[in-house]
């Protein structure tokens, strides 16, 4: 394993695994710039960690938007994918409008930003890129099919992301996370058992981030699955 301070963004922190991640990567002492839709869900109060107002399904302001943060911190080195929406039901029941948020946000979004902090990243031939997927990306499943396909689409993405970036020295990882026990599920008719083994805690899917950043710098950990002891719903 290897530590090296880090100036990293972090998608979604402001609560579930983006808010684990941004703890965990503060706890050992990276800088975290840590977006949001609404910058006041922002509670801890750190010296390295700054808030950025940042909507993922506005996909105009997003490329704008990253280039202001890349001129307030040319120092960036990083960045997890963590944020993220879930909606499900036959497709027949899915709007348009519907169709187009999760898509933006769980894909469209992330890709907009990488194509933003990838020339800096390619300039320093250094560089890691971490996406939050879902064991949805592995297997499609009833009444998931618009979440699936946008995790499904990350995972692609990744894939391909990977090959092209490899020869600069970036690295690139997709983390696919079975059910987490988070706020994700408050807005769902369905949610992850009460055992203790029927769903991952935020804080492991932060471990995990922070043992892919720690790694050593020769290799690439391409793709983590992580899924609880057992699947009850």
């Amino acid at each position: 394993m290897q530590f090296v301070k880090r100036c990293l963004l972090v998608t979604g922190a402001s609560s579930g695994i983006g808010r684990a991640i941004a703890e965990q990567l503060l706890d050992v002492g990276h800088q975290v710039i840590g977006t949001s839709r609404e910058c006041r869900k922002f509670t801890r109060q750190h010296a390295r960690f700054v808030p950025w107002q940042l909507d993922l399904s506005v996909l105009d302001s997003l490329i704008p938007a990253m280039q202001e943060l890349l001129r307030e911190f040319p120092h960036l080195d990083g960045a997890v994918f963590s944020a993220g929406i879930g909606r499900f039901g036959s497709l027949e029941e899915f709007s348009l409008a519907q169709i187009a948020a999760l898509m933006n946000v769980n894909f469209t979004g992330n890709v907009l930003l990488t194509k933003a902090l990838l020339p800096l990243l390619k300039r320093n031939n250094a560089g890691n890129l971490i996406y939050i997927g879902s064991e949805a990306a592995l297997k499609g499943s009833r009444k998931g099919s618009i979440y699936c396909a946008s995790k499904f689409a990350l995972r692609g993405f990744t894939q391909a992301l990977r090959e092209e970036a490899a020869n600069s020295g970036v690295r690139v990882t997709l983390i696919n996370p079975g059910m987490v026990k988070t706020p994700f599920f408050e807005s769902l008719n369905f949610q992850p058992g009460p055992e203790s083994d029927h769903s991952i805690a935020a804080l492991d899917v932060a471990q995990a981030v922070k043992f892919v950043l720690e790694s050593s710098s020769h290799i690439v950990l391409d793709e983590i699955n992580l899924s609880p002891l057992q699947k009850v719903i």
